[in-house]
Formats: structure tokens, C-alpha cells, sequence
């Protein structure tokens, strides 16, 4: 059977897959701060993750930057939501956030950050990404009710995150 033919528009619309995921261990979660050499958040704490890699889909994906980023091995990850961002005009980056349980506390510092776990209302205030804080509080929700969240992120004149929630 042949493919059907995709494409990519010049001047429409195109996002880059992203994932995010908050690991839990009893009543902890596993943030990393972000090693010095990372173009974005640099220093700040956050959940793991990264790029969705060709040929990779969202779950594969989520689970291979866990083992990168913290050597764990899970199971498979819970779709919690996904978030639009627009970056600019033409482009955009789609997030799926992601949540898991771990047996064990142990883990493995990367070249991507420190790690370290916490207690849900010890999260660090200050170099933190911030929408984190938020991000936990939709994931908590979503473990306890398995509603799912899907939000666009988009940005003012000044640079002000705005919020919307589909």
C-alpha cells in the first residue's frame, strides 16, 4: 500500500514535539536543575525531558529521556496534557507532559542537570521555570482524576506568558 504523501507549507504553522515528565516517589517529585551549558533554563529547576527524536513517538520518547537524564527505567509513562506554544508566527513547540511513579528514589545526575527530589509544597521558589509550580498543581489534579489538561501558551507584547486552557 503507498503512503500518503505529507508535506510541510512554506509560511503555515509548524511545531517541534516536546515532552516533559514529573516522576514521582511517594509523596516527592524528581525536578532537575539545569546544568550551565543548556541554551534554555539554565539553573532553573524542571521537570525531565526534551525533543521527540524521527522516528521516535511520544511514549518512547518520554521514557528514553528519563534513562538519559536520570538513569530510570519505568514503566510507561501517563499522559497528563498537552501544551501549545507559540514562539513565534510560523512556528510553535507542542509539549506533552507526562507523569510516572518509581519505586525507588535512586537516580543518575547528567551532563543535563542536577536532580533531586522534593516535596510537593517544598518545591523551590526561586530558580525554578515558572510555569512549574502550575504544571505540578494540573499534573497532581490529572493523577487524581485522569482528566487530562490541554493549554496553549502564548505571549504579549512584553513577553508575558498568557495562559488558555482548551
Amino acid at each position: 500500500m503507498p503512503s500518503t504523501p505529507q508535506i510541510l507549507v512554506p509560511n503555515r504553522y509548524h511545531v517541534v514535539p516536546r515532552t516533559i515528565l514529573f516522576v514521582f516517589h511517594n509523596e516527592k517529585v524528581l525536578l532537575q536543575q539545569g546544568s550551565k551549558d543548556k541554551k534554555i533554563n539554565r539553573g532553573l529547576w524542571n521537570g525531565l525531558g526534551g525533543h521527540i527524536e524521527r522516528k521516535e513517538d511520544v511514549i518512547t520518547a518520554a521514557t528514553r529521556e528519563l534513562f538519559e537524564e536520570a538513569g530510570i527505567k519505568a514503566a510507561v509513562p501517563d499522559l497528563c496534557g498537552t501544551i501549545m506554544i507559540d514562539v513565534n508566527e510560523n512556528e510553535g513547540i507542542l509539549l506533552f507532559v507526562f507523569t510516572c511513579d518509581v519505586q525507588s528514589d535512586d537516580f543518575t545526575d547528567s551532563s543535563e542537570g542536577k536532580l533531586n527530589w522534593f516535596l510537593i509544597d517544598q518545591i523551590p521558589k526561586e530558580a525554578i521555570v515558572d510555569d512549574v509550580p502550575h504544571l505540578l498543581s494540573r499534573v497532581m489534579s490529572t493523577r487524581i482524576s485522569g482528566k487530562q489538561f490541554h493549554l496553549l501558551y502564548s505571549y504579549d507584547s512584553a513577553g508575558n506568558r498568557i495562559t488558555t486552557e482548551g
